[in-house]
């Protein structure tokens, strides 16, 4: 309720469960809703490849359809950029990097890729699908002879899922010793949104994100037929 009035400026969870939390910030009365989809991005500190990478949605939304997937690219790309990143690539992400229609993560990346390819899209480049190797290392893109800019450079990883989402930015902490923050986008105020088991320097990091967002306003927009989002 402070923050939607503004008399505070950033929402931070604290050791509650996530659900209850979004419970209070999806309130229809005193909650953070902006009409626009609201997504989580984790961004993982991978120094060893030279640049930050945003993992999104491994928290908030479970399984985006199409339409959904196209908001949360937005979302990302506009963290991306109060990142410095002017000019994001967005890898989307599934089990293989062909086309296969038994599989919706590999059609719906697809789409995007065509999207973007149609200027659809603004202030980004977006190409899938891509296996996780052939997004983030050149080397695996050339062994495999993925062509293009974004192949292998992936600023912006788009996971099909929650638990996709989930494990790979975990995974990164746990099994890597990486440094990750991660915040909620979308929703009318900055909101730190991290796991109850992050360390104190992950939360550190969250709220200079969420710092970041503070103030600033989204002015991208995307045209999916007649509908603007």
């Amino acid at each position: 309720e402070l923050v939607s009035s503004g008399k505070a400026d950033i929402l931070m969870k604290g050791q509650i469960h996530t659900d209850d939390f979004l419970r209070a910030v999806l309130h229809k009365e005193k909650g953070l809703r902006s009409g626009h989809v609201m997504s989580h991005v984790f961004i993982l500190e991978t120094t060893h490849l030279d640049r930050l990478t945003l993992v999104t949605d491994g928290a908030m939304n479970i399984a985006p359809d199409l339409v959904q997937k196209a908001d949360i690219i937005l979302n990302a790309v506009y963290l991306a950029q109060l990142l410095g990143i002017d000019t994001p690539k967005v890898g989307v992400l599934a089990a293989t990097e062909l086309v296969n229609p038994d599989m919706q993560a590999t059609v719906d990346a697809a789409v995007l890729s065509k999207m973007s390819e149609r200027r659809q899209f603004p202030c980004c480049e977006i190409d899938g699908p891509f296996a996780l190797d052939n997004a983030v290392s050149d080397l695996a893109a050339e062994i495999k002879r993925i062509p293009g800019s974004v192949a292998g450079n992936c600023d912006i990883l788009l996971v099909p899922n929650i638990e996709a989402g989930n494990m790979l930015a975990k995974s990164y902490v746990y099994l890597a010793q990486g440094r990750v923050a991660g915040v909620l986008v979308g929703a009318s105020a900055p909101v730190v949104l991290t796991s109850r088991a992050d360390s104190a320097q992950a939360k550190l990091y969250s709220i200079a994100t969420a710092m970041l967002m503070a103030d600033l306003r989204r002015a991208s927009r995307l045209k999916i037929g007649k509908v603007h989002f």
